[in-house]
């Protein structure tokens, strides 16, 4: 899947907070590529974090997610092989996850409180920092292709609800019925939490990160949000700086989890403030990012992080987050629980 990329224009930037103090934190594994040897193009994904574990999913649904998350990698990874952009990358990727119902990103996405289903996405390539986003998006199969367009075929940043759906008709974008997004899986969550009449989070946002072969970097996230998200709600997914940043000083953020505590701390932004302002390396401030700005507050979930040196990194609070790696020359690597090892 290739995608033509005219150039875009300027975007807002988001301020962020930067925390003083550093702390120790578990990190899951990840094995960097020596410094100076940065490969030919490097990706990274995740598909959602959360409170599951070896005894929540069975054998066969952990085969599931490792087979589905390997193949997203190999589709991206085939874009960059053949001199594709990381924005190219991204958005094939995440298109990807998108169609998959195993995740909350189109198909498969939880449902709303008013029974419908309302789709984020946004995207950030770190060449110029130009970006595109949509919320509350309905009836189109690949919100991320729509916040790409956005990104390229706008003056604007971001369009909500049915001026998000008017611009993606304008653009051509492909659509889809209710039908396709559904699940009995989502439909089951949704009618529980209606019964309960209470919002139920659902952690199955998807991300991807990558660097090209022209050393750029590109960014992007994808979700269905929360289940029986009321009143507009809007996460922090399709919101710069907070689930998604790219600048090729520093590195390229898709953040997934409780969106108003990643909102609330500009999680994407702050740790590309760490590196830029503070001298972190990558997985440092992606740590004191995610343990001790926005976990202190109370938030969970985590973040796939790519520096422009092409090492790909992950930090998370949760026991679990769906996620991969693959560089130039190498396989998929694949983890689902904190304590997996991802070496790309």
């Amino acid at each position: 899947m290739r995608f033509a990329l005219p150039i875009g224009f300027s975007l807002l930037l988001i301020a962020c907070h930067v925390s003083p103090t550093p702390t120790e934190h578990p990190t899951p594994a990840t094995h960097p590529v020596n410094a100076g040897s940065r490969p030919d193009w490097s990706l990274a994904i995740h598909g959602g974090a959360g409170h599951f574990d070896t005894e929540r999913l069975s054998a066969k649904q952990q085969a599931a997610y490792r087979t589905s998350l390997a193949f997203a990698l190999e589709t991206g990874g085939a874009v960059l092989d053949a001199g594709g952009t990381a924005t190219e990358a991204v958005v094939a990727t995440i298109s990807i996850m998108e169609d998959d119902s195993l995740f909350n990103a189109g198909r498969g996405a939880v449902y709303t409180a008013m029974g419908v289903h309302e789709l984020d996405a946004s995207i950030m390539r770190g060449e110029d920092r130009n970006c595109g986003a949509v919320t509350g998006l309905q009836g189109y199969r690949h919100p991320i292709d729509v916040a790409r367009q956005v990104m390229t075929e706008s003056e604007h940043v971001f369009f909500s609800g049915h001026g998000a759906g008017e611009f993606a008709a304008r653009m051509g974008a492909e659509p889809a019925d209710a039908g396709w997004f559904d699940t009995k899986k989502a439909r089951d969550r949704y009618l529980r939490a209606l019964e309960r009449d209470t919002t139920r989070e659902k952690f199955g946002t998807v991300g991807c990160v990558a660097l090209d072969r022209h050393g750029h970097l590109a960014a992007g996230t994808s979700t269905g949000g929360m289940t029986y998200k009321r009143h507009g709600r809007i996460g922090d997914s399709p919101i710069i700086g907070a689930g998604t940043w790219a600048d090729d000083r520093t590195c390229a953020i898709s953040a997934t989890g409780w969106g108003e505590y990643f909102i609330r701390t500009a999680v994407a932004h702050d740790i590309h403030a760490r590196m830029l302002h503070g001298g972190m390396a990558l997985q440092e401030a992606a740590d004191q990012t995610i343990h001790d700005e926005m976990g202190a507050l109370g938030g969970d979930g985590g973040i796939v992080g790519m520096s422009n040196q092409g090492v790909p990194v992950f930090s998370m609070n949760t026991p679990g987050m769906f996620r991969g790696a693959l560089q130039a020359g190498g396989t998929p690597s694949v983890g689902l629980f904190a304590t997996d090892t991802v070496h790309p």
